[in-house]
């Protein structure tokens, strides 16, 4: 799973340029499915067939990450952010270009706080000495993502976009798996969760499933001095009650439950009020659709060094397997 892990999240795929994640999803199950596709709005759509129920199984591909607004004329970059970029945890990290650069994000010295380290008081260097070389290098509307390898350490993941390159390989294992059902299974990777849940939801009216599980991460409550929070690392995958943008179907989180039961999985329930998952734009869909979600718990989100335990990825992989085997 760590490998899987790994060439995902190494993949460039800010919102709106998931085309470099589709690719590599796209290799990596093409053999297992009976047909992949991708639609208008870039999500890869892939479809093991059957005569039973119609389930949609969606992670979303994009990550968080930042485009270029103005190049001053010492070559310096102005940007906005795509996504919930947050600018403190930004100061000093290093960004990537889809083209291969690397610059750096730091701020105006002017500044009298740290806590008015706003974006617009933030810049890229790139090392350009004009804008003339800077424009060599990169142009008004490029996108950057963090630089942040994936490291295995102590039965933990620790990598920049596990938000939710984790939640493909959850489903990229999955279809490898070809769990027998006979169910219809779309394994659905989509694009722009991150600036709105806005893929999820022409998937999802394109396919018209009978029920749909959003596959994402969800923060913990388990560092020192955290907010108050019921999940953990290590504890199992979350099944979703709610978060701001839905209010997972009754149905669908108590099948969940007893899968996770009848099977032995550890699990925990999720109760967040801030936040959401493309479960929040599939349920209201196609005059409704049954939703519900799987998340992995997940530490310091939207950083470039977020942490998940690998036993709960595993775990969420089986819990998923045998839901869509009912």
């Amino acid at each position: 799973m760590f490998d899987t892990i790994s060439m995902l999240v190494n993949a460039f795929g800010p919102s709106g340029r998931e085309n470099r994640v589709a690719e590599v999803v796209t290799q990596m199950i093409k053999d297992k499915v009976d047909e992949i596709s991708s639609d208008a709005m870039g999500n890869l759509i892939a479809v093991k067939k059957g005569s039973g129920k119609k389930i949609m199984l969606a992670a979303h591909m994009d990550e968080i990450g930042l485009i270029i607004t103005t190049i001053d004329d010492k070559g310096f970059l102005r940007f906005g952010t795509v996504g919930g970029v947050l600018p403190l945890i930004s100061l000093g990290q290093r960004v990537v270009f889809e083209n291969g650069l690397t610059g750096v994000v730091w701020y105006e010295e002017s500044i009298e706080s740290m806590k008015d380290a706003k974006i617009d008081k933030m810049y890229i260097d790139i090392g350009a000495k004009t804008r003339e070389q800077a424009r060599e290098l990169v142009e008004i509307g490029d996108m950057a993502v963090f630089e942040g390898r994936p490291v295995e350490q102590n039965g933990l993941i620790i990598s920049k976009a596990l938000d939710d390159r984790v939640g493909c390989a959850i489903l990229a294992e999955l279809a490898r798996r070809c769990p027998a059902t006979d169910n219809e299974i779309y394994y659905v990777f989509t694009t722009q969760e991150e600036v709105g849940l806005r893929g999820a939801r022409t998937a999802a009216y394109a396919i018209r499933p009978d029920l749909a599980i959003a596959i994402d991460v969800t923060r913990t409550g388990d560092t020192p001095k955290s907010k108050p929070g019921a999940v953990s690392l290590g504890e199992g995958p979350a099944i979703k009650v709610k978060d701001n943008s839905v209010i997972a179907h009754p149905r669908i989180r108590e099948r969940l439950v007893d899968c996770a039961r009848e099977n032995g999985i550890p699990f925990q329930f999720e109760v967040v009020d801030k936040g959401g998952t493309d479960a929040g734009s599939i349920h209201i869909t196609a005059g409704g659709i049954p939703s519900g979600g799987v998340s992995i718990p997940t530490r310091f989100i939207h950083s470039a060094s977020e942490i998940v335990d690998i036993k709960d990825v595993e775990n969420a992989a089986r819990l998923l397997e045998a839901f869509i085997k009912f």
